[in-house]
């Protein structure tokens, strides 16, 4: 699981939550309270994770402290389905 963020000229890949996605044509992960589109995509989960975390990476590097969304992280995230009238 990921934890808290530490400015020390990098980001603490602990501190990003990440939605992993499985779609009919692959897997899909995004971070949760970034700024910008930050997008990682593989044939597996594994390789979904990889890539989105290169990215959170750069975008950091470029960006620094300003893309995350706030100074309060996400704490938990939660997935619920509702049904649609």
């Amino acid at each position: 699981m990921l934890g808290t963020v530490a400015w020390h000229n990098r980001v603490d890949m602990s501190a990003v939550k990440i939605v992993v996605e499985q779609r009919a044509d692959g897997f899909i992960a995004y971070p949760l309270g970034m700024k910008g589109v930050v997008v990682g995509q593989g044939d597996s989960y594994d390789e979904a994770l990889a890539d989105v975390q290169s990215a959170i990476r750069f975008h950091v590097e470029t960006f620094g402290p300003a893309s995350f969304e706030s100074e309060t992280p996400v704490l938990q995230a939660f997935l619920a389905e509702a049904q649609l009238a």
